[in-house]
This record gives structure tokens, C-alpha cells and sequence, in this order.
């Protein structure tokens, strides 16, 4: 059975991936695209996605499925870690919960959507976008990159064999944060100590074991939050 679908142009790789998952296609099963005419981001953003860039969304089928947050953060530190093979990189951060910065600018994201009937999940879809070769979009409120930046002979396909199998093989097993996943996390966190403006304001603390952000107040008060959109104090990419 092909697990990996390749289509030329598609309006969305999730959308693809969750046809998939309606005519039976098993955990594993990925729909990769040159183009998407309608990629989308969190909160329902347009996601840029040009030729040259890595448009991938996986299809798992977990039993019983942790937070949202959770996945996602699960998700980043996965494509991060696989992106660590490539020699010459910097080092991915994450930026919680679901960016994936190289020097403080976007090169990548995870998104992550469930279908479900009634009180039985159905498929869970996590879609990656990571700037390879492609143009980075230049209207976005944080600065964009691309992995060519860097390494200026990466090829998509070569991106695609690292982040692929770490998605497939990705385990959502657990309804709260391993403590060797938030020390993974901890290391490349691109908001920890920074000052931030909204959605509450205090200073970036690393994430809980349900994969909240923990922001300190002033008075040392911690404020739990569970969706962004996260703004910093400082200009985007300072951090």
C-alpha cells in the first residue's frame, strides 16, 4: 500500500490527507505537494506555499489523543530534532506552539487538525510547511527565512526523507509533557525570558507538562496559556 501520496498542485495537503483518511488510509499515510493554492495556518491564517518549499501533511490514527498543544509541540521538536542532520544548520527553534525559527525568523510551522465523530477521533493530520528553496513570504508579521539561506544546494526531496519518517514514527502517547520533553524543548525555546506584550503580559517561562505557556508576572504569578497568538514586547526577530 503507497503510504506517501505526491501531488503537483492541490488547494490543501491536509484536505488531501483527510480524503485519505475517509477512504481508509492507515497511520503513516503522508500527501506531499509542489504547490498549494489554499495552505493554511493557525487560526485559519493563508499559508504561502510556493514551489520549492515542503508541503507535507501526515496522517496518524492514535487511540487515545493528547491536547491539540500537545501534538503540535510533539510535532516541532520531531522536525527540529530531524532537521539537526543537516549539516551547516543552525540550530531549530521552536517558538510555542507551533513555529519553527532558524536566527529568530520563521522558516517553517505545524499545524495540527482532528476529525471526529461525535466523541470518536477519527484521524489526526499534522501538516508541516518549511521554507526550502522557495521564495519566504515577505507580508508576514514575524521575518521569514528559507533552509537555502543556509545551504545553498538543499533540495526538497532531501528535507522530505528527514521529516517524513519522524513524523510517521511519531508517538502521541501520554496526556502530559515527559520530562525529557520539556528539557528538549527548554533547549530550543525561542520565548523563554522574553517579555511579551499579549495575549498576557509578563516574561515567557517554557511550557507546562500539558504543553501550556507559562507566563510570570512581575508579582511572580504564573499565567497558563493555551493558544497564541503570542506577541513579544520586542520587534520580531529580536527574540
Amino acid at each position: 500500500m503507497t503510504l506517501l501520496h505526491r501531488r503537483t498542485v492541490v488547494g490543501s495537503t491536509q484536505d488531501e490527507a483527510f480524503a485519505l483518511a475517509a477512504s481508509g488510509a492507515p497511520a503513516g499515510t503522508a500527501v506531499v505537494a509542489e504547490v498549494q493554492e489554499g495552505g493554511r495556518g493557525s487560526r485559519g491564517q493563508r499559508w504561502a506555499s510556493a514551489a520549492g518549499g515542503l508541503w507535507l501533511s501526515v496522517l496518524l490514527r492514535p487511540a487515545a489523543p493528547a491536547a491539540p498543544q500537545l501534538a503540535s509541540l510533539r510535532a516541532g521538536l520531531a522536525v527540529a530534532q530531524a532537521l539537526g542532520a543537516l549539516d551547516d544548520l543552525p540550530a531549530v527553534q521552536l517558538k510555542w506552539p507551533n513555529d519553527l525559527l532558524i536566527d529568530g525568523r520563521k522558516v517553517g510551522g505545524v499545524l495540527v487538525e482532528a476529525q471526529w465523530t461525535a466523541a470518536r477521533l477519527e484521524a489526526l493530520v499534522i501538516g508541516v510547511g518549511l521554507n526550502v528553496r522557495n521564495a519566504p513570504p515577505t507580508d508576514t508579521r514575524w521575518p521569514a527565512v528559507r533552509l537555502a539561506e543556509w545551504l545553498p544546494a538543499v533540495q526538497v526531496e532531501a528535507v522530505l526523507r528527514l521529516v517524513l519518517p519522524a513524523l510517521q514514527q511519531l508517538s502521541l502517547d501520554g496526556a502530559s509533557l515527559a520530562a525529557a520533553e520539556i528539557t528538549a524543548f527548554a533547549s530550543r525555546d525561542a520565548l523563554r525570558g522574553a517579555a511579551l506584550a499579549e495575549p498576557s503580559v509578563g516574561t515567557a517561562d517554557g511550557v507546562a507538562d500539558d504543553g501550556q505557556l507559562r507566563v510570570r508576572a512581575a508579582d511572580g504569578t504564573i499565567t497558563l496559556l493555551r493558544s497564541g497568538p503570542i506577541v513579544p514586547v520586542a520587534a520580531p526577530g529580536s527574540t
